[in-house]
């Protein structure tokens, strides 16, 4: 019996011995197995770096980092080593984000990030204070972050093709130096109120969104003096829009209208026009062109015959107002 226990015994403590090693020999697999991940994670980073560096240029005093049609998902931490880039150009490399460490980049002036597959813009893209232009077109971004706000120097944000942003921040009114906005082919059923806001707004293109109808606030963004609504559902415009006194470009082509209001005539600083494809409930003709060019400009900017329609609908309403005979519904023409 008692031999037994002592064998018993012996057998156990071989076991422990064992079990012991084994769990350090296991342990030390998993440490070399983690330092050889570190030292191929150190030297892919010093390969990409060294791509990196490579893809790197200087044009008009300006450090900018270039790349086009080349395969970079991510970018790597290893990019930091870059910090005095002050321009970034990646197209078409399949970026699916945008790194979270890119508010570590206080040199940037210019960031296109625009034909990629990017879906969210990090909050660190606040810290960007000198950045002037962000170019986030033909990704699949969803929504916009407040954070952006505080990119104080921004002056051009495009955010083209994007397929389902519909709404904006309002902090965004805050951008105070924001001339230039792009934001086409989106998902909008009315111009955001940070847009409305935005005080210092020239340039706005909201083509081929879902708009119905423009806010009589429209008014505000009084130094707008190009606006792009083409390929929109608006049925109407607001009589304020006549109060936008640089208003110098106006699309609305591919729209619902159905009627120009008349206050338009007074729009002196009105240059281009283009109200074609929309069931104005008037058709007009206007008056035989003298030559080729004034015929290509006439289609293009479409001024002479917003007056035309003008005249002819306030001519119809002097009419009914005087009690004269009713004229036909619509005067059909070749021109």
């Amino acid at each position: 019996m008692t031999e037994n226990v002592v064998c018993t015994g012996a057998v156990n403590a071989v076991k422990e011995v064992w079990e012991k090693r084994i769990k350090k020999h296991n342990e030390d697999l998993k440490r070399e197995k983690e330092f050889q991940h570190k030292l191929v994670r150190i030297w892919e980073e010093r390969v990409s770096l060294t791509k990196l560096r490579e893809k790197v240029t200087r044009e008009d005093g300006r450090v900018i980092l270039k790349i086009e049609k080349e395969e970079w998902k991510t970018l790597p931490s290893s990019l930091l080593k870059l910090n005095q880039l002050q321009e970034w150009q990646l197209h078409r490399t399949g970026l699916l984000k945008i790194p979270e460490f890119i508010g570590r980049f206080q040199n940037l002036i210019v960031l296109d990030l625009s034909r990629n597959t990017i879906s969210e813009i990090p909050p660190g893209i606040g810290l960007l204070t000198r950045l002037q232009e962000l170019i986030l077109s033909y990704n699949k971004i969803k929504t916009v972050p407040k954070e952006l706000s505080n990119c104080a120097s921004l002056e051009k944000l495009e955010l083209a093709v994007n397929r389902d942003i519909c709404d904006l921040p309002q902090e965004l009114s805050n951008l105070l130096k924001l001339t230039h906005l792009d934001l086409s082919m989106n998902h909008f059923t009315t111009i955001p109120l940070a847009v409305l806001n935005m005080p210092a707004l020239e340039w706005l293109d909201m083509g081929s969104n879902k708009l119905e109808q423009l806010p009589d606030t429209i008014e505000r963004m009084q130094n707008l003096h190009t606006l792009w609504l083409q390929r929109n559902e608006i049925t109407c415009l607001p009589e304020t829009i006549c109060n936008m006194k640089n208003l110098g470009t106006l699309v609305l082509s591919n729209n619902k209208l159905q009627d120009i209001p008349v206050c338009m005539e007074e729009m002196a600083n009105l240059r281009f026009v283009n109200f074609r494809d929309n069931p104005l409930k008037l058709e007009v003709s206007l008056p035989p062109s003298e030559g080729t060019d004034e015929e290509e400009e006439r289609e293009l900017f479409g001024l002479q015959f917003m007056h035309t329609y003008i005249q002819e609908s306030q001519r119809r309403a002097d009419h009914q107002v005087n009690g004269s005979t009713t004229l036909p519904i619509s005067i059909n023409t070749d021109g």
